[in-house]
């Protein structure tokens, strides 16, 4: 009789685990607050944010529409500590309405508030210690 190799003979167990767990409001990270947008240019703006503290922040969200809705975008970064960004190649004179979420552990934050600007003209001139803040509008 031929004999099988012992791996043939022997019964193998398998164990898998799978933890799935429910990501549920509590476990998302505080919404940014204090929205800000700075720096306006004819095509491009700084907007910067604060976090609640307490909460371990990896990165951030922002959501950009023009006013009209002819164009959004969005940008995402991971693995900052940054509370600001440049918004660039955006079009001169026009609105747009900024958002912007916390990245934690867990999943985003919900939106902040929306902030409304209008980039300026390309013949404006604003001096540079002019911070030129966006409304906050609800």
């Amino acid at each position: 009789m031929a004999r099988f190799p012992l791996c043939l003979n022997s019964a193998i167990l398998v164990l898998i685990t799978c933890d799935f767990r429910l990501v549920t409001a509590t476990d998302r990270p505080p919404a940014p607050v204090n929205v800000t947008v700075s720096h306006l240019k004819a095509n491009s703006a700084t907007v910067s944010w604060d976090v609640p503290e307490g909460d371990i922040i990896i990165g951030y969200a922002i959501s950009q529409l023009r006013k009209d809705g002819q164009m959004q975008r969005s940008i995402r970064e991971v693995n900052t500590t940054n509370r600001a960004c440049v918004l660039w190649d955006l079009e001169e004179d026009t609105e747009y309405v900024i958002q912007v979420q916390s990245v934690g552990l867990n999943g985003e934050s919900r939106a902040s508030k929306r902030v409304q600007f209008r980039t300026l003209k390309e013949t404006d001139w604003v001096p540079s210690n002019s911070s030129n803040k966006g409304e906050i509008i609800n």
